[in-house]
C-alpha cells in the first residue's frame, strides 16, 4: 500500500486523504488534532477495507493512539461516518448531531427511499440496482455506536483549538461544521467544497433542502473565515468568494430546470434529471453510471422542490408518478 497523504495544515492539525476507490469524490479529507491530553479525529471515510487500511497507516505515521482519541462526525453520509465503529475504543467519545443520527438509525430508511424514487420516475429494476450500489447502503458503520450529541453553539477544545459547532442544514438535515474563531478557520464537512459542488438532494416532501442550504450559506458568509477545511478535495482560502460561486451554481440550476420543463413539457424528476447537464463524461443518460443516477435525481428533486415551494412550478400525480408543470 502506498504511503498516505498527510499534511500539517496548522500546528498540531493534520489533513489526511482517505481514498474512496471507484468513486468520483476520490477521497475524504479526515482531520486530526494531535495533543498530549486527547486527540480528535474529524470524519473517517467509508466502512471498507481500503479506507480502514489507509486510516491505520495515517495513525501509524502520526503515532496516534486510538485509546486517547475522540471522533467528531460532520454528517451522516458513509464517506464521513462509515468507520466510526471500527475506530472507536471503549474510551472514545463520538460527537455527532441528533437529527442525522435519527435518520441513520431509521430501520426502514432504504424502503422509504425506494418508494419515493418510484413515484418520481425511477423504473423498479434500475432503482434496485442503483440502491444496491449506493455507498450509504454498502459502506455504513458495521455496528451501532453511542453518540455524544452536539448542536448549534456547543464547544469542543482539543489542543490549541476551541471549536464552536455551527448547524448548516442542507446537505443533510443535521450537518454540523466547526468554527475556530480565533484562527478564522472553518471545518466545513460537505457544506462548502472547493472543486466540486455539494450534492443537495430531496427525498422528503416535508422539507426543502435547497432552501435550507442557501440559508446556511448565507449564515456562514457573515463569519470571519480565512481558511476552510472541506470534506473533499483542496482547502479553500476565499470562503465568501466560494459561497457566491455556489449560490450562482444553484441559480443556474433552477433556471435550467425551468427551461427543461418549458421546452419539453411536464415530466418526472427522473426525466428532468436525464436532460440536465452533469459533470460526468458520458455520451448520454443511458450510459450514466447507475450509482450516480441516484444522486442526480436527488439533486433534480431538490431544485424542483424549491421551485414548487416558490410556486414557480406545480406538481400533479398521474398513474402513481409525480409530474412537474411550468
Amino acid at each position: 500500500m502506498s504511503k498516505p497523504f498527510i499534511e500539517e495544515v496548522m500546528p498540531q492539525l493534520y489533513r489526511a486523504e482517505i481514498p474512496l476507490p471507484n468513486n468520483p469524490l476520490k477521497a475524504t479529507n479526515s482531520y486530526l488534532i494531535k495533543d498530549q491530553e486527547r486527540n480528535l479525529i474529524i470524519d473517517t471515510g467509508m466502512n471498507r477495507k481500503e479506507c480502514l487500511e489507509a486510516f491505520n497507516a495515517v495513525l501509524n505515521e502520526l503515532q496516534v493512539d486510538l485509546a486517547q482519541t475522540d471522533l467528531f462526525i460532520t454528517h451522516l453520509h458513509a464517506d464521513h461516518l462509515g468507520l466510526v465503529s471500527e475506530l472507536a475504543k471503549p474510551s472514545t467519545r463520538i460527537f455527532f448531531n441528533r437529527l442525522d443520527a435519527v435518520i441513520a438509525a431509521f430501520s426502514d430508511l432504504w424502503r422509504h427511499f425506494f418508494n419515493v424514487a418510484l413515484k418520481h420516475g425511477f423504473e423498479e429494476q434500475e432503482l434496485l440496482e442503483s440502491l444496491t450500489r449506493h455507498p450509504g447502503y454498502r459502506y455504513s458503520p458495521s455496528s451501532p455506536v453511542e453518540f455524544d450529541y452536539l448542536t448549534e453553539g456547543d464547544e469542543l477544545t482539543y489542543g490549541p483549538y476551541t471549536f464552536t459547532c455551527i448547524h448548516t442544514p442542507g446537505h443533510t438535515p443535521g450537518h454540523l461544521c466547526l468554527y475556530e474563531k480565533s484562527k478564522k478557520m472553518f471545518v466545513s464537512g460537505d457544506h462548502i467544497l472547493g472543486d466540486i459542488t455539494p450534492n443537495i438532494s430531496a427525498w422528503d416532501d416535508a422539507t426543502n433542502p435547497l432552501e435550507q442550504y442557501l440559508q446556511s450559506l448565507e449564515k456562514v458568509s457573515h463569519m470571519e473565515i480565512e481558511l476552510v477545511l472541506p470534506g473533499h478535495r483542496r482547502l479553500v482560502h476565499d470562503c465568501r468568494g466560494r459561497i457566491e460561486e455556489l449560490k450562482r451554481h444553484h441559480d443556474e440550476r433552477l433556471q435550467e430546470v425551468i427551461e427543461i420543463i418549458e421546452a419539453a413539457g411536464p415530466g418526472s424528476a427522473y426525466r428532468i434529471a436525464s436532460q440536465m447537464e452533469w459533470d460526468i463524461e458520458t455520451p448520454d443518460w443511458e450510459s450514466f453510471p447507475i450509482a450516480q443516477k441516484w444522486f442526480a435525481i436527488g439533486e433534480a428533486l431538490a431544485h424542483l422542490r424549491y421551485l414548487e415551494a416558490e410556486e414557480r412550478i406545480r406538481r400533479e400525480e398521474h398513474d402513481g408518478t409525480f409530474l412537474f408543470y411550468s
